[in-house]
């Protein structure tokens, strides 16, 4: 069973601070090829996240303006997280069981990467849904 850490291994996550702007959260995202921002403090506290679901849904379908609008205004705050030492199973099911697609993964506190659906191979999705099934006729 892999674990977090051989999935973010060398991984520079995206991270802005709460003040930068939905604008320059969108471009980075682009630049980068991310699904995410991960929004931190100066000292690398971590606040909360901002994915493209928020963009669509906290600032375009509501017509705010993203070069004013600032993440603090949008993002997810305090979002669940989970270590490295977590198996790629416990992120699914964290991500199936709460309905997001990216979890930010802390060590003592510290940001150390990002997971994603799309970061998981089939093995891990074929388990993932065989749970799944299985608690569903338990049920």
């Amino acid at each position: 069973m892999r674990q977090l850490r051989d999935i973010v291994f060398d991984q520079k996550p995206l991270i802005l601070p709460p003040t930068a702007t939905v604008k320059e959260a969108c471009q980075a995202m682009r630049d980068r090829r991310a699904g995410s921002v991960l929004v931190a403090e100066a000292d690398g506290t971590l606040v909360g996240i901002f994915t493209g679901r928020d963009a669509v849904c906290r600032v375009l379908a509501v017509g705010a303006d993203a070069t004013a609008t600032r993440l603090r205004d949008v993002m997810t705050a305090n979002p669940a997280t989970l270590s490295p030492g977590e198996t790629a199973i416990d992120a699914l099911r964290l991500m199936w069981d709460k309905g997001f697609r990216h979890v930010p993964l802390l060590k003592a506190g510290k940001i150390v990467g990002v997971v994603s659906r799309g970061d998981f191979q089939g093995f891990e999705h074929s388990r993932h849904e065989q749970e799944r099934e299985l608690w569903e006729h338990m049920r």
